[in-house]
């Protein structure tokens, strides 16, 4: 247990990185883990196809709290692509420590939340296109 809570997880979770309301976000999305009453809403300013900005802001276990705000510190500036294709794996990786079964829930939040945070932000530009059909764009033959 005491390799749980490593000094730089305790040290993310007392003073956790990127923590407070971005200004001007352009994504976000609200995630928690209804087991043990973890929440994070993350925040993301998506620019040129990059994460220009990110936030942070909840209440957690420290796994949960370090994640994030490792998370965040990872992503900033990455091309959107890169973070959409972040895996558990790299979560863990970033993380250091032996996650048990039962805290990997925790451990995860955080990407839970950025990956449906990026398929939101996602969804308008989808629409958009669809909405203006297949043939938007496509000059009129007839005169």
């Amino acid at each position: 247990m005491d390799d749980l809570y490593r000094d730089y997880i305790l040290e993310h979770y007392r003073r956790p990185h990127n923590f407070g309301v971005l200004e001007h976000a352009n994504a976000s999305h609200e995630g928690a883990n209804p087991l043990c009453g973890d929440r994070i809403t993350l925040q993301l300013r998506l620019a040129d196809g990059k994460i220009a900005g990110v936030g942070f802001t909840g209440r957690g276990c420290a796994i949960s709290q370090a994640s994030a705000s490792l998370l965040t510190d990872e992503i900033k500036g990455k091309p959107v692509m890169d973070a959409a294709a972040m895996t558990s794996q790299d979560i863990l990786d970033l993380l250091g420590i032996e996650i048990s079964p039962a805290r990997l829930k925790c451990a995860l939040l955080s990407l839970d939340t950025l990956q449906q945070a990026l398929a939101e932000a996602a969804q308008p530009a989808q629409s958009a296109a669809t909405a203006a059909g297949p043939l938007s764009g496509v000059k009129s033959q007839t005169a």
